[in-house]
């Protein structure tokens, strides 16, 4: 990816009262989201089935821990939304450009995938879990 946008909220819910701004109370945190937007040129960098290989994690509904290449953790998210536009097509249809944009959603730790995120059973040549 080529950006991270990291967006945290805090609930405050508001009782109104006469003659005064209305009283607020701090009951928690709130939503807490991460946009990744990135770039792929499949004929130089980046693999054209990563994108479905986050779908069919998305479609099983779990959350996976995020870690960074530094090693920071985030925590566990689950993955809302992929959009993805393919553009300089070939001749063929094969996109040379694929632009994206992921948005992903903090839940509680608890809720994480134990593997990480990881398939536990790899397919034939071994390698086809990797992003």
């Amino acid at each position: 990816f080529q950006e991270l946008r990291r967006s945290t909220s805090w609930r405050h819910p508001s009782n109104p009262r006469v003659g005064a701004r209305p009283a607020r109370q701090f009951v928690g945190l709130g939503d807490e989201t991460i946009t990744l937007t990135g770039l792929q040129a499949p004929e130089f960098m980046g693999d054209r089935k990563a994108l479905d290989r986050l779908r069919d994690m998305a479609d099983r509904g779990n959350a996976y821990a995020l870690v960074n290449g530094a090693g920071e953790n985030f925590g566990a998210w689950v993955i809302e939304n992929l959009t993805e536009t393919r553009t300089v097509l070939m001749d063929n249809g094969a996109p040379r450009r694929i632009e994206f944009e992921l948005q992903l959603a903090a839940v509680d730790d608890e809720r994480a995938e134990p593997s990480g995120g990881v398939d536990p059973w790899p397919t034939d040549d071994g390698w086809e879990w990797w992003l």
